[in-house]
């Protein structure tokens, strides 16, 4: 069975975002050991200058590269990553697993996103959409787009 990681900065705040989330871990059991780690953003001022968001950003790359597996197929979500239909994902997932890799791991960024440097270290930078979302909701989507993974690949009903 597979170990999927989601490695995010920040922590579900609204109670319907966390039964969503609860949601879909429960569903990826069947499929999959979810584990889903939440890291604290490092606070930045109102308005931060460049310098204040590339510190934090390293920091906080500090904090996620200690909570890799090691040998993990590492994604980073970044809007300027590679899109994917929910098919492709699945192919993706499934071609990864054919690799011999047991670990996969998303990485949420905060606010700011993520650390260059760890994006250009991940296996594969992935973008949900063009579209900026909150990051509550990103965890959300990406959750429901591993579950529709799973179900493609098992032939299940769920996509259609």
């Amino acid at each position: 069975m597979m170990n999927v990681t989601i490695i995010a900065l920040g922590k579900l705040k609204e109670k319907y975002m966390r039964e969503f989330s609860a949601e879909y871990e429960k569903r990826l059991s069947a499929f999959c050991k979810l584990q889903i780690v939440e890291l604290n953003p490092k606070a930045l001022s109102d308005k931060p200058s460049q310098a204040e968001i590339e510190a934090a950003l390293s920091e906080e790359a500090k904090m996620i590269r200690a909570k890799i597996p090691q040998n993990a197929y590492v994604f980073s979500m970044c809007i300027e990553g590679k899109q994917m239909t929910s098919p492709e994902f699945s192919q993706k997932i499934t071609d990864i697993g054919l690799q011999g890799k047991s670990n996969v791991v998303f990485l949420l960024g905060s606010s700011f996103g993520l650390d260059e440097q760890l994006k250009k270290e991940s296996h594969f930078k992935f973008s949900m959409s063009k579209m900026t979302f909150p990051h509550q909701l990103a965890r959300v989507l990406l959750l429901e787009q591993i579950y529709r993974a799973f179900q493609i690949a098992n032939g299940g009903k769920y996509h259609k």
